[in-house]
């Protein structure tokens, strides 16, 4: 955001901050929001590499094509285990899952 238009919302008495700030998430729970990210941008990357659908990549890892897209999405509802399973499915290795957590 400009530095004008920052400083006009505080005139106007707006406060500004992060979305952890507004959520008063801890830094271990914004750690872990972007870990989960990182790895849901990493499988969606890896899948359309492939050329693979999203109802491929669910028959791979016995789910449902529904279930990728909010793996792909980040939906809060998808568990870390998941995302990591499917990018082993994919062909990660422990250094690609590394990589995309970095």
């Amino acid at each position: 955001m400009k530095a004008a238009k920052r400083t006009k919302l505080e005139s106007k008495g707006w406060k500004l901050g992060s979305t952890a700030d507004f959520l008063e998430l801890t830094p271990e729970e914004t750690a872990y929001i972007e870990l989960k990210f990182a790895l849901s941008k990493s499988l969606k990357e890896r899948r359309t590499r492939e050329k693979l659908s999203q109802n491929d990549l669910a028959k791979m890892v016995k789910t449902s094509q529904s279930r990728v897209a909010k793996m792909e999405s980040g939906d809060p509802s998808v568990s870390v285990d998941l995302l990591v399973k499917s990018l082993i499915a994919l062909g990660a290795s422990p250094k690609d899952l590394a990589k995309a957590i970095a």
